[in-house]
């Protein structure tokens, strides 16, 4: 069923926007003064709740936990020894919020002491010390909250079709953006920094792994309305290029992400599926692209209440399966390889260079078949055909590398520049 996007305006609430991440920063630090650092910063970001955003428990004192109630407008500390104190989110300065805030902690028995500088702000001032007014609009914050609930559903049944590691759904404080975060498991290059007001070991453990990251900005940062982005680190060749879906989706250069409009989403017929289709098409150009092993790293989508079938069950259910052919499409410059398996086609297209030598320069498997081998069955064939007819093939498909790579006893058959 199509769920409900509310509208967005950022230029309208922009200022009630700013001073809301301001505010979540303030909580923020306190959380990462007296929490273990967890891989990529994930120990320090805060999570949707029917209600808002929590920071989920954090260990100083009898232990504490906040919400930030975006119903109620409220910030609500709960404590291990069974206190809860609260203030209400208002039109106030920076420095009003931190006052109250380092309040609440300290009624609750916490420890109050957090580093007071924000990070990833133009300009920044230290929290006690900015005593700038600002607004805050509960209609706006109320649809901000209602536009997260959707994205955190979306973003939590898309990360389902990943058994790698992936992160939690969870929202940056530094950066006010609600990411997901899936790795390859291939360590990366040395990140260069340089992100304001963010020191680079931070930026550089982050993003010492390679990713396909997606995330939902409410705006700022380069562009004046809310957004869905997506990226990779490192970003592989021609991934800039890669088609991607839905049609509103494009490459923003001054961001170097692909981006959407929420405003695509928001509008669409069904706003889930096509959010759905924004992070799966550019996952798969990153993992594509960057040679990452899919049939290990992915599954089907999940549903609630069925158990996904073990990689030790799925293989064994496949030895007992007939064992459907590859057939061969083959023209003059152009041919296929494909694979019906219950009544669904995965497909591998190449282009015939000359008798020598052929370019395998696709492959669809989709998603019913993820898992079970298809692709890898079809170059195989494509590899026992170059030595039964004498052609070379260079692979410039990504999956067809990667299952070649990964078979060295198949690499007599590839073209010798």
């Amino acid at each position: 069923m199509t769920k409900k996007w509310p509208v967005l305006d950022y230029l309208g609430w922009r200022d009630t926007c700013s001073a809301l991440h301001l505010y979540l920063q303030v909580a923020g630090k306190y959380r990462l003064a007296h929490t273990p650092w967890i891989n990529h910063s994930w120990h320090a970001t805060f999570y949707v709740t029917p209600r808002g955003l929590t920071s989920s428990f954090i260990h100083d004192g009898p232990g504490i936990s906040i919400l930030f109630d975006l119903l109620d407008h409220r910030v609500i500390g709960t404590s291990g020894a069974g206190r809860t104190a609260s203030f209400d989110l208002r039109p106030m300065t920076v420095a009003d919020f931190h006052r109250d805030f380092t309040r609440l902690v300290s009624d609750l028995g916490g420890t109050p002491r957090f580093d007071g500088q924000p990070n990833e702000v133009p300009d920044p001032t230290p929290f006690a010390e900015d005593h700038r007014d600002r607004p805050y609009d509960r209609d706006a914050v109320a649809r901000f909250h209602q536009a997260l609930i959707s994205i955190d559903r979306v973003f939590k049944r898309f990360r389902t079709s990943f058994l790698g590691k992936c992160s939690p759904v969870h929202l940056f404080w530094g950066s006010f953006d609600i990411a997901v975060t899936r790795f390859s498991g291939r360590r990366a290059p040395l990140h260069a920094g340089g992100i304001p007001a963010l020191p680079d070991d931070v930026a550089q453990e982050a993003y010492d792994r390679e990713v396909s990251s997606a995330g939902f900005w409410p705006g700022g940062g380069g562009i004046d309305y809310p957004a869905f982005y997506a990226y990779a680190y490192p970003a592989p060749g021609r991934y800039r290029f890669a088609p991607v879906k839905p049609e509103a989706a494009f490459w923003h250069e001054g961001l170097s992400e692909f981006i959407l409009p929420y405003e695509a989403v928001q509008s669409a017929e069904d706003g889930d599926a096509a959010l759905l289709d924004f992070l799966q098409s550019t996952y798969e150009a990153a993992a594509d692209l960057g040679g990452w092993d899919r049939d290990m790293l992915e599954s089907g989508l999940a549903r609630p209440a069925v158990v996904r079938p073990s990689d030790a069950a799925t293989m064994s259910a496949k030895v007992s399966l007939p064992q459907e052919a590859v057939e061969r499409d083959d023209g003059s410059s152009k041919g296929r390889y494909h694979i019906i398996v219950d009544g669904v086609e995965a497909e591998m297209t190449y282009s015939r260079v000359s008798d020598t030598l052929v370019i395998i320069d696709h492959t669809d498997v989709p998603d019913q078949l993820r898992g079970r081998r298809v692709g890898e069955r079809m170059v195989r064939q494509a590899v026992e055909d170059a030595r039964r007819e004498k052609f070379a093939i260079i692979p410039l498909c990504p999956f067809a590398k990667a299952q070649i790579d990964r078979h060295p006893e198949w690499q007599d058959v590839l073209h010798r520049s």
